[in-house]
């Protein structure tokens, strides 16, 4: 299955390793549920002008263990809301990687990422070449391949698409 190349921002850096997304919405709101009301609050212990500076598309970047915690919704929901199209990292928490994918939110590990961006660089995730290319600085670093599942996945939108497809196709 194709996935359509993303190509936007650096929005934001998550340098902390094991970074507990619930942080961005902060633990207080974490069981809001209106996406409106996730994005209003997301980010606010970082970048108070986040969700004024963010462009449809923009990428966020994190280090090892990105997502580490509960693996809970809403701060990617509050993202998703404001126009991030994915989140490039070292590594991910296996419980975070495998309900954003089943969300059908993109997510490419790729070691050396946070060597190689600064904020606001113009990147793009290239699935068909596994490459994740700063268009700023002119480098190209290797993103490791998805499985078959996950890839399926996420073109079709997340598992709910997945299954969609696949009774389709048996039918």
């Amino acid at each position: 299955m194709h996935l359509t190349r993303l190509r936007g921002r650096v929005a934001f850096i998550f340098g902390e390793a094991d970074f507990d997304v619930d942080q961005i919405v902060g633990v207080k709101n974490i069981k809001l549920k209106d996406p409106a009301e996730l994005a209003a609050v997301a980010m606010q212990e970082y970048d108070a002008a986040f969700a004024a500076s963010i462009k449809p598309g923009d990428i966020l970047v994190g280090n090892h263990n990105f997502g580490y915690g509960h693996p809970h919704y809403p701060p990617m929901i509050a993202m998703r809301h404001l126009g991030i199209a994915a989140v490039v990292a070292e590594s991910f928490s296996p419980g975070y990687w495998r309900g954003e994918i089943a969300m059908g939110f993109p997510q490419a590990t790729c070691p050396g990422v946070l060597a190689n961006v600064s904020r606001w660089d113009e990147v793009e995730i290239d699935w068909d070449n596994y490459t994740f290319h700063n268009h700023t600085t002119g480098k190209s670093l290797a993103i490791e391949p998805l499985s078959e599942g996950d890839r399926q996945m996420l073109a079709c939108g997340g598992l709910i698409g997945y299954l969609k497809a696949r009774d389709r196709e048996e039918a």
